[in-house]
Formats: C-alpha cells, sequence, structure tokens
C-alpha cells in the first residue's frame, strides 16, 4: 500500500470531538495533505461507513487508518497508523525513545506531544526541546503533533509536517 501521493506535511487527526465538523474539517486541508481517520469508540460498521464518507470527501489527500494493514487494505486506505510491525505504508505514533525504536519500519513518525493540548492539557508535553531531540533520532520524515498549527510548526526546525485536530475547526 504505498502511498497514493507525495507524502504529505500536513495533517489532520480525526476523532470523536469533530462530531458534526468532520466534513468541514476536511474541506479546510489543502490539497497533498494527509488524514489519519481514528474513531475509535465507533461500532465497526458504523466506523467504517464514516470512513467512506471521509474518503469520499478526502479529494487530493492522502487517507491512512488508525488500525491493522488488513484492515486498512480492505478499506481501500492508502495505509494504517499504529504501533509495531506493519505491511504496506504504515504510520507510527511515537511519545518516547523505545515507541521511535519500534517505529523503525514507518513511512512517517508522529513524535507527540509537542505542546498542550485542549485533550490533554494537564499531560506532560515534550515541548521543542524533547522533540528536537527525538525527532532528530528518526530515520524517517517527522510529523509534530500535539497543539501544533502553521505558526508553532515554523519554529520546529526538525518537523518535516505538522498534524493537528483543533486547528483545522475553524474556532
Amino acid at each position: 500500500m504505498p502511498p497514493r501521493h507525495p507524502l504529505p506535511r500536513t495533517w489532520l487527526m480525526t476523532d470523536e470531538r469533530l462530531g458534526d465538523r468532520l466534513f468541514e474539517a476536511v474541506a479546510r486541508l489543502p490539497e497533498g495533505s494527509g488524514i489519519v481517520f481514528r474513531h475509535y469508540s465507533l461500532a465497526p460498521g458504523e466506523r467504517r461507513a464514516l470512513f467512506e464518507a471521509v474518503r469520499a470527501r478526502a479529494t487530493g489527500q492522502v487517507v491512512v487508518l488508525a488500525g491493522s494493514a488488513e484492515v486498512a487494505r480492505a478499506w481501500g486506505a492508502d495505509g494504517s497508523h499504529g504501533r509495531g510491525a506493519r505491511e504496506g505504508f504504515w504510520t507510527a505514533p511515537v511519545h518516547d525513545e523505545g515507541e521511535l525504536s519500534a517505529a523503525a519500519g514507518a513511512g512517517l513518525v508522529f513524535v507527540s506531544p509537542v505542546f498542550a493540548t485542549r485533550s490533554h492539557r494537564l499531560g506532560k508535553v515534550l515541548g521543542v526541546e524533547g522533540f528536537e531531540a527525538l525527532a532528530r533520532r528518526a530515520r524517517q520524515p517527522v510529523i509534530a503533533l500535539g497543539g501544533m498549527n502553521e505558526e508553532r510548526f515554523g519554529a520546529l526546525r526538525s518537523a518535516y509536517g505538522w498534524a493537528g485536530i483543533d486547528c483545522w475547526m475553524g474556532d
């Protein structure tokens, strides 16, 4: 499952918080962006239907399904997102050195959380220095995640790109 397009530099991470605004967020993405479709809490049939609706609206975007490579392939995703060995194009979440090592075969890694987010206000964050330390050790392009927007991305030297949720909601 190689990606259909060059590796995106901007990404939307979907989740249930987007609610009815999910399609607005997809519409705000520039052409050539990527989407990591998560929505873990939905029942399988409901999750697939929503994935297909997002996929239909994602014109010019790479759409990666969080989960196994087998399900991603069956659903027509451009790749899978998750931990552990994968086949085809896959991306991986990275929060520390151990996860970075485990993601050695991923096409992209999402290093997070760089900054505090609305969903993780009180959690531990990497900050710019912690992000840079992990990103410099990566063997593949690094996507900065966690409280990100285009302006904050500009302050990161080792980031290939950035991803967010709230920044695409138009608030």
